[in-house]
């Protein structure tokens, strides 16, 4: 099979899962709502390794790098366990006191990744297919939660079982390119979007919505967009590198049925980011990586517009969650001990994206985890597949505020957000050939 057939029976394939984990639900909430990484050896390195590129999963985090990687095939699958909580203050206000905590704890975040290295071409020295997904908009509270609150026994925000689901899907084709010491790479994304909103009948009932038809209890709704990603790699001495990869914003379609929910009538672009770092080979076999990455979340009025904003939900200025750009700190460090056995660890530190002002509507989205602690292995099984594993821990973080006078709560009931994370990932990596 030539490869612009196998690059065509890859696209199928990889289609066929976006089209089906439309019907599926994921939660990835670390920096924010992007993943700290891509794929099993990613996802070890705490997403560290712009400046080291070794598989094709390299394309999600710089398309340069896939000129590092064989003719393969990499498959993995992260079992993500979100703890989402808050806990509302003694004095009364809209929000129930007490604890409370979101239903759904545990989800299943695919990855995929398929390289070809290209003898001949004088355009292309690699090509990639990759599919990735960022998350963690999600909560699921139960229509019967603590006591006090506006509605008691009737949810957290007076409609019954409340929460928010957000997923974004990408699929993105790479190609890259060597000129001695200097590899670049670009990939055209494309995006598919799912939103599904429930029990905010309190916004609409008390005339805090532009378009209350449109505000919440829609079911999904799916919207479909398109960025670009590109890189480089450049070999500043045999053994240290340096790498530079960013996306532009996903433009995407409005959320029709949640215009009367998101800033900008439902309008909801993917943020931007870009991402730098250094490797350091320290030995033949032992690598160190330091990344930083900043994401810009205030490109995005419906995530980062202040939740205070006095204008009605769903307007220009509407309110939105208040987040802030995130800055990102990631460390990783690779051992190969021998051909057939890798080990892996990595940290990363990110700022807050969640103001104090901003905890009652991120009662929705509490993505307030900063620490994350990763290690993994990889394990040649045979001559053409190894075996991948990957496990990261964030530890609980709190941001505490008050309730928001605008929308009828007590600013002295204050709401303690609450998140700590487990995952474990699982991977695979089939290479083609001898």
């Amino acid at each position: 099979m030539t490869w612009n057939a196998q690059l065509q029976a890859a696209a199928r394939c990889i289609l066929a899962s976006v089209l089906s984990l439309s019907s599926t639900t994921f939660a990835v909430a670390t920096e924010g709502y992007f993943q700290n990484g891509y794929g099993a050896r990613s996802k070890a390195l705490a997403g560290a390794g712009v400046a080291d590129s070794r598989d094709a999963t390299a394309a999600s985090l710089n398309p340069a790098g896939i000129v590092n990687a064989g003719n393969e095939f990499d498959m993995s699958v992260s079992l993500f366990n979100p703890h989402r909580q808050f806990v509302g203050g003694s004095a009364s206000g809209f929000t129930p006191t007490g604890t409370v905590e979101s239903d759904g704890d545990w989800f299943a975040v695919p990855n995929m990744a398929r390289n070809w290295k290209l003898s001949g071409n004088p355009w292309f020295d690699a090509v990639a297919l990759t599919m990735y997904g960022n998350g963690g908009m999600n909560t699921n509270y139960r229509s019967t939660v603590g006591t006090g609150g506006a509605c008691p026994g009737f949810g957290v925000f007076c409609g019954g079982r409340a929460g928010v689901n957000l997923e974004q899907v990408m699929l993105s084709m790479a190609v890259a390119k060597r000129f001695g010491n200097v590899s670049v790479g670009v990939a055209p994304i494309f995006a598919l979007q799912k939103f599904k909103g429930r029990g905010l009948g309190a916004f609409g009932m008390n005339g805090f919505s532009a378009d209350p038809a449109n505000l919440t209890n829609k079911g999904n709704d799916y919207a479909i967009g398109g960025g670009v990603r590109a890189g480089i790699e450049i070999g500043l001495a045999p053994n240290i590198r340096f790498g530079l990869a960013g996306n532009t914003p996903i433009w995407s379609q409005r959320f029709d049925k949640y215009a009367g929910l998101f800033a900008e009538q439902g309008s909801f672009n993917i943020p931007a980011s870009v991402q730098a770092g250094i490797a350091v080979d320290l030995a033949p076999n032992f690598t160190v990586m330091a990344d930083y990455r900043h994401i810009f979340y205030s490109g995005t009025a419906a995530v980062s517009n202040p939740s205070t904003n006095m204008a009605l939900f769903g307007a220009d200025n509407g309110p939105g969650f208040g987040w802030k750009d995130v800055d990102t700190i990631k460390l990783g460090v690779e051992w190969r001990t021998s051909p057939a056995f890798t080990l892996r660890a990595g940290y990363a530190y990110n700022t807050q994206p969640v103001q104090s002002r901003d905890a009652m509507l991120n009662i929705l989205a509490p993505g307030v985890v900063q620490h994350h602690i990763t290690g993994g292995l990889q394990y040649r099984l045979t001559s053409n597949v190894d075996l991948e594993l990957a496990g990261m821990y964030a530890p609980f973080t709190k941001v505490t505020g008050g309730e928001l006078a605008g929308v009828g709560g007590n600013p002295a009931h204050t709401i303690e957000l609450g998140m700590r994370q487990f995952e474990v990932t699982a991977g695979v990596k089939y290479r083609f050939g001898p």
